[in-house]
């Protein structure tokens, strides 16, 4: 047979503070890993959020400006409601108007009631008659009049920013 030994080596009694030596250098490690991997995270977090500070935020609002239609298309005596823009176009004696249809109150569209003939606010009952004045509820104000006038192309056009002190009608 042959003369070969198998070295085994044994680990001596002192050399343990070398074995804990290794394994701190491992958890050494694990521990950068962790902490440069949470400072990624962090990073990225504060780019994130940088980019949404400096992106410009728009807000696409309807214009304040509306063209109503034609004012055959609206009935004598009608009170039409366009919840599109918070609108309503009323034809009345006098000529037409137009009425913002959001409440004085808290600020929820209104519905025309045309069994009772009045405007009503769903949310908290607030009534208004075809004027916009208020009639029962809560709401504080009328219904505000909006600036009406009938443009060149022959359509009425309602500027939903600019509100009147006094009536104003327009005569067709």
């Amino acid at each position: 047979m042959s003369d070969v030994k198998t070295q085994v080596q044994e680990t001596p009694v002192g050399a343990t503070a070398k074995d804990e030596k290794c394994k701190d250098c491992g958890r050494r490690e694990f521990f950068a890993k962790v902490g440069m991997g949470s400072l990624a995270v962090a990073a990225a977090g504060a780019g994130l959020f940088s980019y949404e500070f400096f992106s410009p935020n728009v807000l696409f609002e309807a214009p304040p400006i509306v063209k109503a239609g034609k004012p055959d298309e609206f009935p004598q005596g009608s009170v039409t409601l366009d919840p599109k823009s918070a609108i309503y176009i009323i034809n009345g004696n006098k000529g037409f108007y137009a009425l913002s249809a959001i409440c004085t109150h808290l600020g929820c569209l209104t519905a025309w009631k045309p069994e009772l003939d009045l405007i009503a606010c769903p949310c908290h009952g607030s009534r208004f008659n075809r004027d916009g004045v208020k009639v029962a509820g809560p709401a504080p104000e009328p219904l505000p009049w909006l600036k009406t006038w009938l443009a060149e192309d022959g359509n009425l056009m309602v500027d939903r920013s600019t509100t009147l002190k006094e009536p104003e009608y327009v005569k067709v």
